[in-house]
């Protein structure tokens, strides 16, 4: 008989793996329902959605093994992290899914919430001033015009399968729609800056890299306290404290 794993869960959602199949518990039905449209769209490797019943969503898994996690080093090869890249860019180049997604929202919004994040993390002492304060710093050049494109939203090196140098798929799709497209990038390389070049290799074009280094410290500034209230430790090493250190 399989067993049940524990793959994520905190109070929003969780999700298990049994055998070659994953269930997805979300007490949010319109998650699920992006989740699902986010995938029948999108031109790169996806699971296979095996069956729904609110508030599950079952999906197959996939083959391969994650590029890696936050806070521990890859084993991916050069050629994997640019095959990311590759298709990175390719669900970038797609047509635009109907609803802005995650890494969409408004520079007027994201700024606000921005602000009051930051002295939140000051007045409740979660970080020092000076660390807050330089990255806010660094994070304005996040805030700037950008084109619409069809973005991920979340997209960890948890959530991206290789195998060999190829992609065998994504998963994770709840937070996807019209978005910044380096906030992916910077999604994806948050605390693996030494394979950033490979991925932009792969991506094909070119990235601003002051925009990618200020998304991972916005990313980060706006991660820390959430992630202390669900359990999880953003201070672990190469984590996203880390992450706002590497900017001092």
């Amino acid at each position: 008989m399989d067993e049940v794993e524990v793959v994520v869960a905190h109070s929003e959602r969780a999700t298990l793996r049994v055998g070659d199949v994953f269930l997805k518990v979300d007490a949010d039905q319109a998650r699920i329902d992006a989740e699902v449209e986010a995938m029948s769209l999108a031109p790169v490797p996806t699971p296979e959605v095996l069956w729904r019943k609110p508030p599950v969503l079952a999906i197959a898994a996939l083959p391969g093994t994650t590029l890696g996690r936050l806070g521990e080093p890859s084993t991916a090869s050069p050629a994997a992290w640019a095959a990311a890249g590759a298709t990175i860019r390719q669900l970038h180049d797609a047509p635009l899914p109907p609803r802005p997604g995650r890494a969409g929202r408004s520079r007027v919004a994201l700024a606000a919430e921005l602000d009051d994040e930051c002295a939140l993390l000051v007045t409740q002492g979660v970080l020092p001033v000076g660390l807050v304060t330089r990255n806010r710093q660094v994070a304005e050049a996040a805030l700037r015009p950008w084109t619409p494109a069809f973005t991920h939203g979340d997209l960890q090196i948890a959530h991206v399968f290789v195998d060999g140098g190829e992609v065998t798929g994504i998963i994770d799709w709840s937070e996807a729609g019209q978005g910044d497209a380096l906030y992916d990038l910077a999604t994806f390389t948050l605390g693996h800056e030494e394979h950033l070049d490979d991925v932009i290799a792969g991506y094909g074009t070119h990235v601003d890299l002051d925009v990618i280094r200020a998304w991972w410290s916005l990313r980060s500034l706006l991660s820390v306290r959430w992630l202390v209230e669900h359990g999880f430790d953003p201070h672990a090493p190469g984590c996203e404290v880390d992450v706002l250190r590497s900017r001092m």
